[in-house]
């Protein structure tokens, strides 16, 4: 599954090379970049919600070239600082809330599709992609890295949320939209546990040696106790 996402990516990035190039060769700020690609992912989570399941698709499929951009123009043109790195993982969050909300909303209020269960599934899926977040910017402040842990990170997230919304919208009556936002929350759900698992893991202390036995042992503690007494 991890290969078969690089390969996607790396794809997508062949084909995004020339305008990541054009940006560079601008020096445009990375910021302004996060900031318009959220706008543009806020767009999408809108048009989720008032019903336009294809175009918001589309919206965000044709826009995530600025969530790979960012951090690309940052890098080659020597602006990464860490207020921007802060920035663009505050404004993933945002348009992560909009992408789940238009969803959500859509499901609650749409007259032909309304769904409670679907609202419960994207409420699920809500609260687990940023349990994910979380997770990973908690577990890396303590110095744990969490690249690779997880089986569903924000580029899979967004590849599903973009490509199949933009080509069946809303066929099969809905079914193919239901079906990728179970996917989201279920994979989401597990993701967050893996982490959690990942940082209980790495957190656990080291075993204790065995006790010792016997005399002679026990007199060469005594004695490191003794010198720890009088140092």
């Amino acid at each position: 599954m991890r290969s078969l996402w690089d390969s996607i990516v790396a794809g997508y990035l062949r084909v995004v090379e020339p305008f990541i190039g054009l940006l560079v060769r601008r020096r445009v700020s990375p910021n302004a970049l996060t900031t318009l690609g959220t706008l543009c992912t806020c767009t999408a989570g809108i048009a989720f919600g008032a019903g336009h399941i294809s175009i918001g698709g589309w919206v965000l499929g044709i826009t995530a070239v600025f969530d790979l951009a960012d951090g690309a123009v940052a890098r080659r043109t020597g602006q990464s600082t860490v207020f921007g790195a802060f920035y663009d993982s505050t404004l993933d969050r945002v348009a992560d809330g909009f992408l789940f909300g238009g969803l959500i909303f859509f499901f609650a209020a749409d007259p032909w599709h309304r769904s409670l269960p679907m609202v419960a599934v994207g409420l699920l899926g809500l609260i687990s992609t940023f349990t994910v977040s979380y997770a990973r910017s908690r577990a890396e402040a303590l110095g744990i890295t969490m690249k690779g842990v997880g089986m569903m990170e924000r580029a899979e997230r967004i590849t599903l949320l973009a490509a199949p919304q933009a080509l069946f919208g809303l066929a099969l009556d809905g079914l193919v939209l239901r079906f990728v936002l179970s996917v989201l929350s279920a994979t989401a759900l597990v993701t967050a546990v893996q982490r959690i698992a990942h940082v209980r893991w790495a957190t656990q202390p080291a075993a204790s040696p065995p006790p010792t036995t016997g005399s002679e042992p026990v007199v060469a503690r005594l004695d490191i106790d003794s010198q720890s007494e009088t140092s």
